[in-house]
């Protein structure tokens, strides 16, 4: 009630000081009603039209005037205004580029070395090793892979396989796959693939800094075009067993992915002569008893007989006797240039069809599989945590402490 008084006190006060600031305006005008003779029919007119507005613009001064009365009144109640909020300063683009670890990679063409930020390095892997026009959740699922790659080399030390000591890596699949930023900026951004580019880019952009990780340290990310079905256990293709190398289903690959499956076609002498087999090859006369062997190809009138083993996990050929020797199905792979190690031999006509499915050692992840998951939903983190067995995720800053 007090308040209320005080409120209605200074609201009469208000209403008072506007009537009297109306006075001193006609006064100025010399039109005061009590001291100023009216002269004339004009002027007695504008007085009275001056007379009722200047009564009813008073009431609304002080309502306009009120608000200055009652709010120190509320803040007297102990209560403070919020503070503003303090902006905070991040690190400029300079500053973030500055903490990056720089990668040197040897290009093979020119035999010159091309040092760079890790980010960028990333970007070139990732134009070079998956389409552009992949889903971009596969997209960032590869670079996390690539960044991984070079980050575990990186913390290592480890050199190996590169011509030269001041470089880190080179620039072909025996490392990673890696378009140079002059190319990119050449070819790419002004021959008209920037949207391409700018996905790329995005996807590193959108990953920045995360690696994967088992036990604290960096895996490493091996990766491959495209299976036959399922991926490969690490210790069938090399001959070290990886817990987060397992071999899974992948069925993806086989609805969308080019040349899934490829057929090669060789003569006898041609087969002798890569898999340095003698002219005089024994021909396989027995089965092994207990292998896993898929299928057995007749030795047509003897001429090269072949018989399939046994099969992988990831259900590649293991083990095969081609004209009595055994072979390893990697050997037969890279002895005879094929795209996988899944394959069937079959003769026809005098000659031996070699048919493979997807393309690729089979470990880690299959990138048309990693976008055959992207087109159904899946995310970056959940590709990457299927072809990767028990990985976590950790940042560049935290594993190549300065």
């Amino acid at each position: 009630m007090k308040e209320f008084r005080s409120w209605r006190r200074h609201g009469r006060s208000a209403v008072l000081r506007a009537r009297s600031l109306w006075r001193g305006a006609l006064r100025r005008m010399r039109l005061d009603p009590r001291r100023a003779p009216v002269r004339g029919h004009r002027a007695a007119s504008r007085l009275r039209r001056l007379v009722p507005a200047a009564w009813l613009a008073a009431p609304l001064l002080a309502a306009l005037l009120l608000p200055l009365i009652i709010v120190p009144l509320r803040s007297g109640g102990g209560t403070e205004p919020p503070a503003a909020p303090q902006a905070t300063a991040g690190p400029s683009p300079a500053a973030a580029e500055a903490v990056q670890p720089q990668v040197s990679v040897y290009l093979s063409r020119s035999g010159q070395i091309e040092t760079l930020p890790l980010e960028d390095y990333v970007s070139g892997v990732v134009a070079a090793e998956m389409p552009a026009d992949f889903e971009l959740e596969a997209l960032k699922a590869q670079a996390v892979a690539a960044r991984t790659f070079i980050v575990r080399r990186l913390r290592a030390g480890d050199r190996s396989g590169v011509p030269v000591p001041r470089a880190d890596v080179v620039d072909t699949v025996s490392h990673q796959a890696y378009v140079s930023q002059d190319t990119l900026e050449r070819e790419w951004a002004a021959g008209g693939r920037g949207a391409d580019l700018a996905k790329i880019r995005r996807a590193v952009l959108e990953t920045r800094g995360v690696v994967m990780v088992y036990q604290g340290q960096p895996i490493t990310a091996s990766f491959f075009s495209s299976s036959g079905g399922y991926t490969e256990n690490s210790e069938e293709y090399w001959s070290t067993a990886v817990p987060y190398l397992r071999s899974v289903a992948s069925p993806w690959e086989r609805e969308i992915t080019p040349e899934w499956a490829v057929t090669y076609t060789f003569t006898d002498s041609e087969l002798r002569s890569k898999l340095g087999l003698g002219e005089e090859a024994v021909p396989v006369t027995a089965t092994a008893s207990g292998s896993r062997a898929a299928q057995t190809v007749s030795s047509g009138g003897g001429a090269l007989p072949a018989e399939v083993l046994s099969l992988t996990s990831g259900h590649r050929v293991k083990e095969i006797s081609v004209a009595g020797t055994v072979f390893r199905g990697r050997e037969i792979r890279e002895k005879l240039g094929l795209r996988s190690s899944q394959f069937t031999w079959k003769r026809e006509g005098g000659k031996v069809r070699i048919t493979t499915y997807g393309n690729g050692h089979g470990v880690g992840m299959s990138q048309w599989g990693a976008n055959g998951m992207a087109r159904e939903g899946g995310t970056a983190t959940q590709i990457l945590k299927y072809y990767y067995s028990g990985v976590g995720f950790a940042q560049v800053s935290t594993l190549l402490k300065k």
